[in-house]
Order: C-alpha cells, then structure tokens, then sequence
C-alpha cells in the first residue's frame, strides 16, 4: 500500500507504527524521515558494489546481487532489531525514490504478514516538501527575535519562553552549534539537508495566529545556512534587544562554554582562528588568559574587543525593538522575570 505525502503535517498522522529507511547508512545519516530507523538493505559498500557492477558489466547480474545481498541483510534484521515485533505491527518502508529497495523488503515483511506501507516517491518525495516549505513558499509565521551581544543568555531565555507555553525554534539546538566561532559542540553539526528537515519539523505544527520567538542569528550558524524562506522572514521580524552588564556577560560564558574551558588544546586552537581578524599580539594574550585559567578576564577581553565589535558590524535591525531588556544579571530570576516580559508580546497585535 503506497501512501503519497501531501504535505510535512501527514507524517504525523500516518497509521503506522515504525517508519523504517532501508537506505545504506551514508544516505540515513545525511538526512532522513524523522523518526524513523535505519535497517538498510545494503551497506554503502554493497551499494557502490551493486552500482559497479550495474554500470561496467551487466545490469541483471547486478540486480541477482542486488537481490541476493538485500535476502540476507532483510534476514539479519528479522532475526535482531525486528525479533519483537508482533503480527499487528504496520511498518513504513521507503529508499531514496520508493523503487527496488524497499520495494524488495516490503514484500519480504508482507510475506510474513505484515500490513505494509510504502512512501511514494521515498525519500525524494519527502525532500520535495522540505524545499517547498524552506526554499519555495513564505513562511506563514510571525517571528519575534531576541537580539542581542554574545553572552546575553538569549538561547536561555528560549528555553524559559518554551517552559511558558510560548512558540520557541532554537536554531542552535537544531544546528548542534552555539553560533560564534568558538561555538562548536561536541559530535559535531548535521548535514545541511538534515539541518532542513529539523527546521521544517519544528515548525510544522506551530499557530500561525501566535508569534515565533527565535534568537537573531546571522544567516549561517557554524557550517550551516538558514535556508531562503526562513531567513527572509528574520530579515524582515519584529526583534526584542536585550543587553546585560560586562561581567555578568563574562560568567554566562564561562559557564555556557565550560565543555571549551575543560579542552586547553581545543581552546587553544580555536583561539589561533582569530588571529586572522585581530593578529598574534591579541591571540597571545588571549592564549595567556587561557593558559592562567582567567577564563573570565578571558571571555571578558573577547566580547570587548571581538564580539561586540562584531555584533555592532552586522546588526542593522529595521525600527526600534518591541522591547528593550537591559538585565542586571544574568541569573536565573532574572531570566525568568526577562522571558515573562517577552511572552507578554504574545497578546499584543502584529
């Protein structure tokens, strides 16, 4: 039974209980349906064989190894991770454009007697409604952003906004990266196509009659573009301007980037990166702070002399703020008391 996705909103509601990609790991890892497991049906090393042998010597011995290579991997997978599973169980099946491959393992599991379903078009067809959302169509949302200097608790201050009840997209969750150059976190980021789908998701669902609040990002985060539909709508947003004193920007940092401060060496080569925009005499004391672990004087000495300026650099936010926050620390009270002052934007008219 194939089942034809109209829209992003039909993947919640498909009557199924496991969504299955039996595309080889390399294909899964760039991006993927969210939710759903990856059984491929060949490895990425089996699939490159597959393709060799389609192209060089003939497309139906590569098609009996084809067969033959998906017959025992399907085997390997009923005898593990699908052991469990009993006879009402309805899996999803798809590959990258619904043929052969999951083609091939949905008749397997319907043999069995599995009532399965199949994405029409596979994965290409999910893709098309990701670049529709992000690449084609207006976004149909009202964003608020929090801007604001490095070090101003915004991302915490999401997080209090979504304890409220109020509609967060945190961008640098989604992109495993806290957006500054010395922002990188541990595993690294996902796939731009990857980084798509979890912007798409997330936004899905979300009351078009109620803001979005997202914090003001410049259009890449790390390795990763905003893509177009999203961007122009932080381009043209309402924005809310919270700034906090020196030290306490410093002691947020410290304690936000304390995974960095743990890694002298991961620091140190961070650090010689912006050699390029402040040369060595900065970068040594910088290396010197960090070597004394004066990670505060450290953080401290980066907003001033490269953050802010930064900041100041790229921020050309259109119109005054909807709400000017100047905190007078950066602790959790604080924050709270900030968020609920935002949130009551809510209830205001665009």
């Amino acid at each position: 039974m194939k089942q034809t996705l109209a829209s992003l909103k039909d993947l919640k509601t498909l009557p199924f209980d496991d969504i299955i990609d039996v595309r080889a790991p390399a294909e899964f890892a760039e991006d993927h349906v969210p939710g759903a497991i990856s059984l491929p049906v060949l490895s990425d090393a089996e699939r490159a064989e597959v393709g060799t042998v389609y192209v060089q010597q003939d497309p139906f011995l590569a098609r009996k190894l084809g067969a033959a290579l998906v017959a025992r991997n399907a085997a390997t997978h009923l005898q593990g991770p699908l052991a469990d599973r009993p006879g009402s169980w309805r899996p999803l099946v798809y590959c990258w454009r619904g043929g052969q491959r999951s083609g091939s393992f949905a008749s397997i599991l319907a043999q069995i007697g599995w009532r399965v379903g199949l994405i029409d078009g596979g994965y290409k067809s999910y893709r098309r409604l990701v670049v529709r959302a992000m690449y084609d169509d207006p976004l149909p949302l009202r964003v608020i952003l929090l801007d604001g200097g490095t070090g101003t608790a915004k991302t915490r201050i999401l997080g209090h906004l979504a304890e409220m009840g109020q509609q967060v997209l945190d961008l640098e969750g989604l992109a495993q990266h806290r957006g500054s150059l010395l922002g990188g976190m541990a595993g690294g980021q996902p796939s731009q196509k990857a980084f798509e789908s979890r912007i798409a998701m997330a936004l899905v669902d979300m009351d078009p009659a109620r803001p979005v609040f997202i914090e003001a990002e410049s259009y890449k985060i790390g390795a990763r573009i905003l893509p177009p539909s999203l961007w122009r709508a932080m381009l043209g947003a309402a924005h809310v301007h919270v700034s906090a004193p020196l030290q306490a920007r410093a002691d947020y940092l410290v304690e936000a980037y304390a995974d960095l401060m743990q890694d002298a060496a991961v620091l140190d080569d961070k650090l010689g990166v912006l050699a390029q925009f402040h040369g060595h005499e900065a970068i040594a004391k910088w290396r010197e702070l960090s070597a004394k672990g004066a990670f505060a004087d450290l953080a401290a000495d980066l907003v001033q002399h490269h953050y802010d300026p930064s900041y100041r650099r790229s921020s050309r936010r259109a119109g005054a703020p909807l709400l000017g926050l100047n905190l007078p620390s950066l602790k959790t009270p604080d924050l709270k008391d900030a968020a609920a002052q935002i949130a009551a934007l809510s209830d205001k008219p665009a």
